[in-house]
């Protein structure tokens, strides 16, 4: 028998072992944003450090300015070209409101049994202490069986993603020459489905911008004011609807500077996936793709910048109603972007449109909301394709390359830092629910998660 079929039956005769350290985790209720759950974060930080050590780990507990990060390394690999890579992963989680909404205690985890199989249902089950929990349990295995692990693995678990990651640059700045390994390995993404692994390989970068338009001093009666009065909400959805043209292209000057054609190896890929975008936007009640009209609904997705508008607000939206013109109208606009597009530049932008489209009588501020640039991984990398193999193998499908719409900030800062790529491996599915009541992470990932990284460690050692 393989070592590593060795380990794999270890995994599965310790399920239930793995399966109540998960719990221990989940109980404990690690929101970041909250400063009335300060103490529960370092609570996880420290159940992590002891979690660690107990499977031979250096592990120590980091204090920041704000939640702790755990640090941790293995023993050197006794194999002297042993590659070193580094696992990220957070173990702070979302608040639960609203309460009500949750069928349980979120705190409370367990088992249920649904139509698709069983699922751990409790916050932070699939984002991302679930997650990040499969890695440490292929760890344990493969110091239960063969002593030490197949790769030099340093351990970095963060308490502040889930609030915007305010001490992350600063620690990684500090600690730069302890923390640069190979490659990183992040776990906190997902599958193409419940029975397809996948690799992710893009990730879109991200833009916030609120902007407030202001108008008259005080807000104004319609009746003695109105046509006379310029109205900042008027000018607001003005300058929003101009934003976007009638093929869904965005109009800002320089917008699709450094925005890639797909690569017809990742076109072909994914149109092998037989997407579905009218499943796709029907299982939200939507029917059709609003995007660029000239690109598929997962192209917009996965490859495609937007720009949206996340809020508005302005004048009276209480019960009943109210004759006023408001003095300040706001709205936050969000961009994703995509390729080598900048944000800074696309910031200076939106700020000269607004600029040009003012009336008289009107002006304006602004509120930043961060600005990263998108990652896009080289699959040309041969852990990409033995990761891929590995997968694939503990699946029985072929594993595949995928785009992801959203965005994870640490990757770039990996890249942007410590000079790293990143192997970005989740399993999650996008019905977990995840920052919303009742989030769920199939059991199945839980059990499968764990032998498939014991895999692709394994796989990564090989030459």
């Amino acid at each position: 028998m393989s070592q590593l079929q060795q380990v794999l039956n270890q995994i599965d005769s310790d399920q239930d072992n793995a399966l109540n350290r998960l719990f221990e985790l989940l109980e404990i209720p690690s929101i970041s944003t909250d400063p009335a759950y300060a103490t529960h974060c370092v609570d996880a930080a420290d159940w992590l450090v002891n979690d660690l050590k107990s499977i031979g780990i250096d592990a120590t507990r980091r204090d920041t300015p704000g939640h702790p990060m755990v640090v941790g390394h293995s023993r050197k690999n006794s194999n002297p070209e042993s590659p070193h890579v580094l696992f990220y992963g957070h173990y702070d989680v979302q608040p639960v409101d609203p309460l009500e909404l949750w069928h349980s205690d979120p705190f409370k985890p367990a088992l249920e049994q649904t139509t698709n199989g069983q699922v751990i249902r409790g916050r932070g089950a699939a984002d991302d202490k679930g997650q990040l929990m499969t890695f440490i349990e292929a760890c344990r295995a493969w110091q239960t069986i063969n002593g030490e692990l197949p790769v030099n693995i340093t351990f970095l678990f963060e308490g502040e993603e889930e609030s915007g990651s305010p001490s992350l640059i600063p620690f990684l700045k500090a600690n730069k020459q302890e923390l640069v390994t190979d490659l990183a390995l992040v776990c906190d993404t997902g599958m193409w489905n419940e029975s397809t692994p996948a690799i992710c390989t893009m990730l879109r970068g991200m833009l916030g911008e609120e902007v407030i338009i202001t108008g008259a001093d005080k807000d104004l009666h319609s009746g003695m004011y109105g046509g006379a009065a310029q109205n900042p909400i008027r000018v607001l959805s003005k300058i929003l609807a101009g934003l976007h043209d009638d093929n869904g292209r965005v109009t800002l000057e320089g917008f699709y500077d450094g925005v890639p054609p797909l690569p017809e190896q990742l076109k072909q890929q994914w149109d092998s996936l037989c997407f579905s975008a009218t499943d796709f936007l029907g299982a939200v009640d939507l029917s059709d793709a609003a995007g660029e009209k000239d690109h598929t609904a997962l192209e917009q997705i996965w490859s495609r910048p937007t720009c949206e508008f996340c809020g508005i607000n302005g004048g009276y939206t209480g019960e009943g109603f109210k004759t006023v013109l408001p003095s300040r109208a706001s709205s936050k606009i969000s961009f994703r972007l995509v390729g080598s597009q900048d944000p800074h530049k696309i910031r200076r932008s939106l700020h000269n449109y607004i600029e040009a489209s003012l009336p008289a009588d009107c002006t304006v501020e602004y509120i930043e909301h961060g600005a990263s640039p998108a990652t896009v991984m080289s699959i040309d990398n041969a852990a990409f394709e033995k990761a891929r193999k590995a997968l694939s193998d503990e699946w029985q499908t072929e594993a595949v390359y995928i785009g992801c719409g959203g965005s994870i900030p640490v990757v770039g800062d990996f890249h942007e830092i410590l000079g790293m790529e990143s192997l970005m491996i989740g399993f999650g599915l996008d019905d977990d629910q995840i920052h919303s009541p009742n989030e769920k992470y199939n059991l199945s990932s839980f059990q499968k998660g764990i032998k498939s990284w014991a895999r692709v460690i394994d796989s990564l050692a090989s030459n």
